[in-house]
């Protein structure tokens, strides 16, 4: 299929060479009006595509766009909505509370997409999501993003897209292992942690320039270990969900400018973040499932491309991974000699654990 992208796409589209394979089988269709469904990894090129249609033939050049999201007050997001706006970007849980609070009517909404949608549902925002598309009119055009094809997302395509969607896959639907990075594991005991963190900035931020992603799963670890190497005299910061908003966005430009390039971070407060430049990915605390380590796995994409990531899980003895998935485990990790000690319990069973 040829095509010709219209002079404001290609302003939208500058510094690029030429499109990614999901971008130049996807463009076509979603110039056209279709539902589409992209399956790509992370850092495909997914996302530039949704700017195709928001910069189309036809859209009057004053097109405003504004982004709702929780963890801020609510009052300026509600005096933009009633301005009126051509494009919302939101989060699933503000952007429902807009909608129920009657700030957000979506029954002319002609476009909707849905990014990251199996990240979204993984992390639990299904019924939000859910709730929010049954608020458009069925006259509309759908497009979703997600980087696997599990079941919950094929169950929300087929209740709220066309019966015939346009699906390209590029790469797998499952769940795999990303072949250009060799990922550390780390078996310890629970109170050397600390220490062997310490050890691995050492060796890997040495410098203190380069830019160090250390994940945890939980908020009050991610407060609890940003507060150790602070005081060991590391300029470090943290991005968590019991930090507003507004020290969440300072702490992210301080670790982007580089003023404070240690950053600890729990899964959910970083979704979604692009930050170019990472060296050093630490899981300072070993994801509860295989999809979580796939998620922590992509966060920095334009390391990863340029071959500079050093990923390393730290896994502590007793850790507990669902049996069902022990299997995705071991084809993500083999085994190598390494001066770590040897697990000598490791324990695969049916629960989810702490969340």
């Amino acid at each position: 299929m040829k095509f010709k992208l219209p002079e404001e796409v290609l302003e939208c589209c500058k510094g690029f060479n030429k499109p990614s394979p999901i971008q130049s089988h996807a463009w076509p269709f979603l110039l056209d009006g279709r539902d589409f469904i992209g399956i790509a990894a992370t850092g495909s090129g997914k996302t530039k595509l949704r700017d195709v249609l928001s910069v189309k033939p036809g859209n009057p050049a004053g097109v405003s766009s504004f982004c709702v999201y929780g963890g801020t007050s609510k009052g300026p997001q509600i005096s933009s909505l009633k301005a009126g706006v051509d494009i919302v970007i939101g989060t699933p849980g503000r952007l429902k509370d807009l909608i129920e609070m009657g700030f957000c009517c979506l029954k002319e909404v002609s476009y909707v997409v849905l990014d990251e949608a199996d990240r979204m549902l993984d992390m639990g925002f299904e019924p939000e999501v859910r709730s929010i598309l049954s608020q458009t009119s069925s006259i509309r055009q759908m497009v979703m993003f997600s980087a696997t094809w599990p079941p919950s997302v094929h169950q929300l395509a087929q209740e709220f897209m066309d019966p015939n969607p346009v699906k390209v896959v590029v790469g797998s639907e499952d769940l795999s292992a990303n072949h250009d990075v060799m990922q550390i594991v780390e078996v310890l005991d629970d109170r050397s942690r600390d220490a062997r963190l310490v050890t691995l900035l050492e060796k890997y931020h040495k410098s203190q320039k380069n830019r160090v992603l250390v994940f945890v799963l939980y908020k009050k670890e991610a407060a609890r270990v940003e507060n150790m190497l602070q005081k060991r005299g590391w300029k470090a910061v943290s991005v968590h969900g019991d930090k507003a908003q507004r020290d969440r966005t300072n702490a992210l430009s301080l670790f982007k400018d580089g003023i404070c390039p240690l950053m600890v971070a729990t899964d959910v407060a970083a979704r979604g973040l692009d930050i170019p430049d990472v060296e050093v990915v630490i899981n300072y605390s070993f994801p509860l499932t295989y999809v979580r380590l796939r998620h922590w796995d992509r966060e920095d994409r334009s390391s990863r491309e340029a071959g500079q990531l050093v990923p390393t899980d730290l896994m502590k003895f007793g850790t507990h991974v669902k049996k069902k998935e022990s299997k995705l485990y071991g084809a993500h990790f083999k085994e190598i000699s390494a001066d770590a000690p040897k697990s000598k319990k490791i324990t695969f069973n049916d629960s989810d654990g702490e969340d």
